[in-house]
């Protein structure tokens, strides 16, 4: 069996936590799942109509975390760090089982999902993966802020760019080639917000399960968390995270380069449903290593997309 070939987990993978903007207790268990099942969430409070597919199409808000629906009105929101780690690991099936509306934020990254998936392994089918090829670049703008996606050779690069007034977060720009790069500092890098947007964060009935112990809170020129900054560029890394993970609601692994300057969810999901619109824009090449085509991949790169 070659390490190209589509990953599940290799059994149940438990999760207990609080939702982050619904202040709701969750438990979820990511399960595996059948060679090319996908990612499939299932909210297991409901009894029927209970399925929910994580695609660029079925993203029912984009407003400070990324939320998808189904046709019947049951969601499923800040998916987005889960979504990133199951990428940044190499899992394409699972079955995700929740009690609740909100994926539990856990210490606000990636890292605790990185690690437990990670301790239980992975299980390799016989199914060759399949991977996204761009073929042209699109872009989109709004206002200030825009977002692009062309091709790329074999990899998958993000060009992340972070302008903010206030002096500790400032510009930052990190850029990353997700299947070659140590992603640690992607994946443990949290979600933070300015401590003057909490209170209105709040009214919006959003933040309720936030605190220090899941945010990077930034007060004036001050971080309020006592440890700090976990790394130099955790503001633009924990976006990149973010990018990652909204990525993945195209179904598979994607050859290409995003460049980005001041986006976040709405941005990516629009610049995604702008890409996959249009047949053309893309192609879904499946990974045989019998029958790669020279011009696409090289085999001294194909650890590096697995």
């Amino acid at each position: 069996m070659h390490n190209l070939n589509q990953k599940t987990v290799n059994s149940d993978v438990k999760f207990k936590g609080i939702g982050l903007h619904s202040g709701v207790d969750v438990n979820m268990t990511i399960k595996p799942a059948e060679p090319n099942a996908g990612i499939i969430f299932k909210r297991t409070d409901l009894k029927n109509n209970n399925i929910i597919i994580p695609s660029v199409f079925n993203v029912s808000s984009a407003n400070y975390c990324t939320t998808i629906s189904n046709e019947f009105g049951a969601s499923i929101s800040t998916i987005e760090h889960l979504m990133g780690a199951l990428f940044i690991l190499g899992v394409d099936n699972a079955l995700i089982e929740i009690d609740n509306q909100e994926v539990p934020i856990l210490d606000g990254s990636a890292k605790d999902f990185v690690d437990r998936i990670s301790h239980i392994g992975l299980r390799i089918s016989q199914q060759p993966i399949r991977v996204i090829k761009i073929n042209k670049k699109i872009d989109f703008y709004d206002g200030k802020k825009s977002i692009s996606l062309e091709p790329n050779n074999i990899n998958f690069e993000i060009d992340f760019q972070l302008e903010y007034k206030n002096s500790v977060i400032g510009d930052q720009r990190n850029v990353i080639n997700v299947y070659e790069d140590d992603l640690f500092e992607i994946y443990n890098s949290r979600t933070f917000c300015l401590y003057e947007d909490v209170e209105n964060l709040k009214k919006l009935g959003l933040a309720r399960g936030g605190s220090l112990d899941n945010a990077v809170v930034v007060k004036e020129n001050a971080v309020l968390n006592k440890d700090g900054l976990r790394n130099k560029k955790e503001f633009v890394n924990h976006k990149i995270l973010d990018c990652i993970g909204d990525v993945f609601l195209s179904g598979h692994k994607i050859v290409g380069k995003i460049k980005c300057v001041h986006g976040g969810h709405k941005l990516t999901n629009q610049l995604l449903r702008n890409v996959f619109s249009d047949k053309e824009n893309f192609s879904i090449i499946e990974i045989k290593e019998k029958s790669l085509p020279s011009s696409f991949i090289n085999k001294g790169h194909l650890k590096s997309i697995a």
